[in-house]
């Protein structure tokens, strides 16, 4: 289960505005496709090697299997950097990409989808290339926009599962969200769609950031405003101070986490909190960290969080919404329909209350009774494990 079926690395030649001929490098891990068809999305970012690409393609093993949906685990992406591109720019890259992609992709094999640089706008790029190549229209593809394919909730849905997933676990250790302090990371759909759930359960978002800095607002950041800085003028936080003059703004975006909460959603990279920014929130009366983005915390910082008696929640738990959608809008392609917002919604809450029962179960069942890390670790491995053995691979 630790080696990848497959491992695919590609160059993509693409020319800039100025005539430029430019190369990057493209990744496409499958690793395991026991439960069902590769499925995990593409990274555009300058951070992008194999080596990171093979570890997130682990973990979405795990997460996707706690999803009971049937898909298997992969991930992939490029050293491409999207940011000061021109869409034309973009456009040529995702097209340059998708023409060594699309042999390896396809609905019943391996489905990406969008993360970290690869929005809508680079999904639609990558999705008309890949029909112009295959001639068919199929589900080849996930976070397609509305008018092709797309599943409306999707771009809310990693965002508002995390908080259903908090809001499990926090009611099963006596707590809601109502009345507390929340500190978000990131301004990205996780974040901006984490602040829109939580501030209807009840909390109040007071920090938000960028890779700049960030913003408090002790009255609750508007998450509609955040959506117009960032999905529609693609600007900087910091620009919120135009719209809220009573909010404040702070140079450096790890600072964010001394800004005093009851609940911390990291939602911005990997590795985003350390153990001295666990120490801070612990200080603060910090009562759960919830991951909203892929491996948010370094492993001195989950096990400041444990010793610490804070609630925690991996990401390849609580992040697992958007995969869940994912997996929704195949289902939809698959039969040629079209869901409501709410029945999207709530398919995607009763998935993530799920995935916080089977991970609570495991870990009871287990001996690590309280410990989610663990029971997520154990529930996704079992269900890969006894689906490869039935398989005959191991066997």
């Amino acid at each position: 289960m630790v080696e990848p079926e497959q491992a695919i690395l590609f160059r993509i030649p693409w020319v800039d505005d100025e005539g430029n001929v430019r190369v990057n490098r493209g990744y496409r891990v499958q690793f395991n496709s026991a439960i069902g068809p590769y499925k995990g999305g593409l990274r555009f970012h300058p951070s992008v090697n194999l080596s990171i690409v093979k570890f997130l393609g682990f973990e979405q093993i795990l997460k996707n299997a706690l999803t009971t949906l049937p898909m298997g685990g992969a991930k992939g992406g490029s050293d491409f950097d999207p940011k000061g591109k021109s869409d034309r720019e973009i456009m040529r890259f995702c097209q340059s990409m998708m023409t060594e992609l699309f042999r390896h992709i396809g609905p019943d094999t391996d489905v990406p989808a969008g993360d970290i640089g690869v929005g809508a706008r680079e999904v639609g790029y990558l999705f008309g290339q890949y029909k112009r190549l295959t001639n068919t229209w199929t589900g080849a593809m996930t976070g397609k926009g509305l008018s092709f394919g797309g599943s409306l909730a999707r771009t809310e849905a990693t965002g508002f599962g995390l908080c259903y997933f908090a809001d499990a676990q926090l009611r099963d250790n006596g707590q809601t969200f109502v009345g507390k302090r929340v500190v978000i990371s990131g301004s990205g759909n996780v974040a901006i769609y984490a602040n829109q759930k939580a501030t209807e359960l009840g909390g109040k978002v007071v920090a938000m950031s960028d890779s700049s800095g960030y913003i408090v607002d002790e009255n609750g950041i508007d998450f509609r405003v955040i959506r117009v800085i960032k999905e529609d003028k693609r600007d900087r936080i910091k620009t919120y101070l135009d719209y809220v003059p009573g909010a404040s703004y702070v140079e450096g975006c790890h600072g964010i986490w001394s800004v005093p909460c009851d609940i911390a959603m990291p939602c911005a990279t990997q590795n985003e909190m350390d153990e001295h920014d666990v120490a801070l929130l612990i200080q603060s009366g910090c009562i759960g960290v919830f991951e909203g983005s892929n491996m948010s915390l370094t492993p001195k910082a989950i096990a400041a969080v444990k010793n610490g008696g804070l609630l925690y929640s991996p990401s390849k738990a609580s992040n697992a919404g958007g995969v869940a959608a994912s997996g929704l809008e195949m289902s939809q392609n698959s039969g040629r329909v079209s869901w409501t917002f709410e029945e999207v919604d709530a398919r995607l809450k009763t998935i993530m209350e799920g995935i916080y029962h089977a991970c609570a179960d495991a870990a009871e069942r287990y001996g690590m009774n309280g410990d989610i890390q663990a029971g997520a670790n154990i529930a996704g491995f079992l269900k890969v494990a006894d689906a490869m053995l039935a398989e005959g691979i191991c066997g």
